[in-house]
């Protein structure tokens, strides 16, 4: 069943323990810009695991809020502990620190402050205890907690009984002559100055000689598109409906790597070869072998590439191609979107190496071969009991494959890089669960059941898009951590389909009335509080990449500790 998320606040089931009149406990925390709740207390037993868990609060996050209530008489007793008072003063509670837990549904508030003498990592401690119906049925739950606090920069105050004089030296430039070393401090930050001033010029002459090479290469092939990857910008738009002009976006850096206009049908093919063709290699070079995906129009094949200055050599690689009834469209297509992660390199990345864009000859694409093949594909073979050979994943695997695909991502969106198709069907790995992310060249076809036409002739990925995706044409980088939480949740199903029980057409009005995919099935409440935090409404409050990388690696860290 779809569980609904009512302002991204995951709805946690929270029962009673040890018999009905024990109070339910879920503590809400904020995680990177998002609240959340989690449970401690569920289906009669404490969750000891989220209670060792000591979580990190942001340093802005001054204050916790709980939610509890008991059905019968229970007495609690509250009390703090911090283990550097210089750095934060003792928590400090809104409700009293001994009394009876509420029987209707409340919250009381902590207030964490921290003193701002001194930067420390501070542990905090807070100790519940709870009285059943007598003084010896007590229960004790233990909330870790850890904040950075920071020390405060002060003005510097001047003594008022220092000298009078030299108080005017040093306050008065209009009287006291400066010395000897403050001449000297003055001229070197004037040299410094000087020598950034020139080399600012220097750059900004270099950039705008490089951006009229690019126009110049832009208005003799009159038109180009970019609708995977692309230069973060507020008139980025993907996917154009068939009487919306073009919207011009921001030219690359980089003078080679892609085509840099929205609408791909204004490209010919005769433009598309042309962009790739210092990368192309004879036909004779290539040996295709087995067929590794098949659409309605496109091939992925396993080849084999000799290597050029050694025919004796050989490597193994992928082969994308298209079929005999494929279109120049199409194909044009392939070329392109094949194009997009050119020239970038990082070892969680997979860009092209080569083509074939021989005459009289199908175009092909030759990127380096991962034994495993599609991610995608990979994650239901393993869920798969009657495969020949399933392969044993475990949950900490799967943690790992997402930190590699949130490095990647986190490359991207320094080079201002974006993806705006992440998925696992767009990810390979090999035998090491070695994980790239590659481009989407042939995507639209290999898995047709996962875009989706909203009447403007265009397939797009509609449930792994975000909000502002669907309903403005906006892409970011905060829109590519969307698709990371749903990636996120693909690697925790094992290949399942997100949404799988919504029309397309609803996707939009569904997510804005605050509806997100269900917890899977042994998915561990942080990891879940994680993918909620990547589908928040506003694209400012979603984490960024780095912040994903750094809380992944301590969730894979935790889980090891417990294997």
């Amino acid at each position: 069943p779809l569980i609904k998320l009512w302002l991204l606040l995951l709805k946690v089931a929270c029962s009673n323990v040890f018999g009905p009149v024990l109070p339910c406990l879920i503590l809400l925390f904020f995680l990177t810009g998002l609240d959340a709740e989690l449970s401690y207390v569920r289906n009669d037993v404490v969750n000891h695991y989220a209670l060792s868990f000591n979580l990190l609060i942001p340093s802005e996050t001054n204050n916790l809020h709980f939610t509890w209530h008991a059905k019968s008489k229970v007495e609690y007793k509250l009390g703090f502990q911090v283990h550097d008072p210089m750095a934060m003063a003792l928590p400090q509670a809104n409700i009293s620190l001994q009394g009876e837990v509420p029987r209707t549904l409340s919250v009381f508030r902590v207030e964490l402050s921290c003193t701002g003498r001194l930067d420390s990592d501070v542990t905090i401690l807070m100790q519940l205890n709870l009285t059943i119906n007598s003084s010896k049925n007590i229960t004790v739950l233990n909330f870790k907690r850890r904040k950075m606090c920071y020390k405060k920069l002060e003005p510097e105050v001047k003594s008022p009984t220092a000298d009078k004089n030299s108080s005017k030296a040093i306050f008065d430039p209009v009287n006291a002559a400066p010395t000897t070393s403050t001449r000297v401090f003055y001229i070197s930050v004037g040299v410094c100055c000087a020598v950034i001033f020139l080399v600012a010029i220097i750059l900004a002459v270099l950039h705008l000689h490089s951006m009229k090479r690019i126009e110049l290469d832009d208005s003799i092939s009159d038109s180009s598109s970019s609708q995977g990857l692309s230069q973060p910008s507020t008139q980025t738009t993907q996917y154009l409906r068939a009487d919306t002009p073009n919207n011009a976006t921001p030219v690359t850096s980089y003078p080679t790597l892609r085509i840099e206009k929205n609408d791909l049908k204004s490209v010919t093919l005769m433009e598309a070869k042309a962009k790739v063709k210092d990368i192309a290699i004879s036909r004779e070079r290539i040996t295709l072998k087995d067929v590794l995906q098949e659409g309605t129009f496109g091939r992925i094949f396993h080849g084999i590439l000799i290597e050029e200055k050694d025919p004796s050599k050989e490597k193994q690689v992928f082969v994308k191609t298209v079929k005999d009834q494929a279109s120049e469209v199409q194909v044009t297509m392939m070329l392109t979107e094949s194009c997009k992660l050119r020239g970038l390199h990082h070892r969680n990345l997979l860009p092209i190496t080569h083509v074939c864009i021989e005459e009289g000859e199908k175009p092909m694409v030759l990127l380096p071969y991962m034994n495993w093949g599609n991610l995608k594909l990979f994650l239901r073979q393993c869920k798969l009991v009657e495969a020949n050979n399933p392969q044993a994943i475990s949950q900490q695997d799967l943690v790992h494959m997402a930190i590699q695909i949130a490095c990647g991502m986190s490359y991207l969106a320094r080079r201002e890089v974006i993806h705006k198709d992440l998925a696992a069907r767009n990810c390979v790995i090999d035998d090491a669960l070695q994980v790239k992310i590659t481009d989407n060249a042939l995507s639209r076809d290999l898995f047709p059941m996962d875009y989706h036409c909203l009447g403007d002739n265009e397939n797009r990925p509609v449930r792994w898009m975000a909000l502002e995706s669907l309903v403005n044409n906006e892409f970011s980088s905060a829109s590519d951590v969307w698709a990371f939480g749903v990636t996120l949740w693909e690697l925790m199903t094992l290949g399942q389909t997100p949404y799988v029980d919504i029309d397309p057409f609803e996707m939009a009005a569904y997510l804005k009335d605050g509806y997100r995919i269900a917890q899977p099935i042994n998915c561990p409440d942080e990891l879940f509080a994680v993918m909620a935090c990547c589908w928040a409404l506003d694209p400012e409050e979603r984490p960024k990449f780095q912040q994903l990388v750094q809380c992944l690696t301590e969730f894979h860290a935790a889980l090891g500790a417990y294997v």
